[in-house]
């Protein structure tokens, strides 16, 4: 499982020494997975405590960085838990799925994902796995 943790990278200064950038995926560290893809979806979630995103596939690679909360990240076999400042990577139709550690306790995250050349539309608001 590719979970990348903000406390585990060293900053370096960016932009005439004026930023301090956390690289969690360096410049075209990805370029060969994602070639040719495009951007899929930018979004801003969150699961209520105590709630869970059942298992589901689609074909985009997919991250998650979490904002805030806990939650158990279930990616193929592998679990892990997540928590803020870790940015997850889910490669395109792996079967994951994640629920909060907490009954009271949400877990906020945003996700982008970038879309597999000549993949369909993905239906978002389903999961049939």
């Amino acid at each position: 499982m590719d979970v990348r943790r903000i406390e585990d990278v060293a900053p370096v200064l960016e932009h005439n020494d004026t930023t301090s950038v956390w690289w969690l995926i360096k410049p075209r560290e990805m370029y060969d997975a994602t070639v040719g893809g495009y951007l899929e979806l930018i979004c801003e979630w969150e699961i209520a405590g105590g709630g869970e995103v059942f298992p589901h596939r689609h074909p985009t690679h997919e991250f998650y960085y979490v904002t805030s909360g806990r939650g158990l990240m279930r990616i193929g076999d592998e679990e892990q838990i997540i928590s803020p400042g870790d940015l997850v990577y889910i490669p395109p139709d792996a079967l994951h799925s994640v629920r909060t550690v907490s009954e009271n306790a949400p877990l906020h995250a945003v996700s982008f994902a970038v879309g597999v050349p000549g993949a369909g539309a993905v239906d978002y608001t389903t999961h049939d796995d």
